[in-house]
């Protein structure tokens, strides 16, 4: 049975990633349901795991070192939220050429190189999980 929630985290952090270097440097805040949709809240106003697990995605990140935020919202949000000098300096570095079929079925591997966003953004419009769990391994899990 595949893990659904650790696909849901990865596809969070690229799209909360994507969203700081969009705005990098200004400060900005990161709605959950921007990230992972409209929550609904039960008969307690306690939110859903989906909501939960976003929120939980983008605190783990913060405390890897991925980027700093002033304060939370609630569960809401993280706010006046910005990339890490080390965020920025991975996500603006060129990647490592690809291989294997993944490369020949990319428009951008013609031996140009590209930057990790570019990858993330990438895999994000191509809604694929399997790719986007890779590219965002890649990224924050370099080997």
């Amino acid at each position: 049975m595949p893990d659904l929630h650790i696909d849901e985290f990865y596809k969070d952090t690229a799209l909360v990633l994507a969203q700081l270097y969009g705005a990098f440097p200004r400060k900005s805040s990161v709605y959950v349901e921007d990230i992972a949709g409209d929550d609904r809240p039960d008969e307690f106003g306690l939110h859903s795991k989906r909501h939960l697990a976003c929120f939980g995605a983008m605190l783990w990140l913060a405390e890897e070192g991925w980027l700093r935020y002033v304060d939370t919202i609630g569960q809401l949000a993280i706010d006046q939220a910005t990339l890490t000098e080390r965020a920025f300096t991975v996500l603006s570095s060129f990647a490592l050429p690809e291989s294997g079929t993944a490369a020949k079925s990319s428009s951008a591997s013609h031996g140009e190189p590209q930057l990790q966003i570019d990858r993330l953004r990438r895999a994000l419009n191509s809604g694929n999980t399997l790719t986007i769990s890779r590219v965002v391994r890649d990224v924050i899990f370099p080997t």
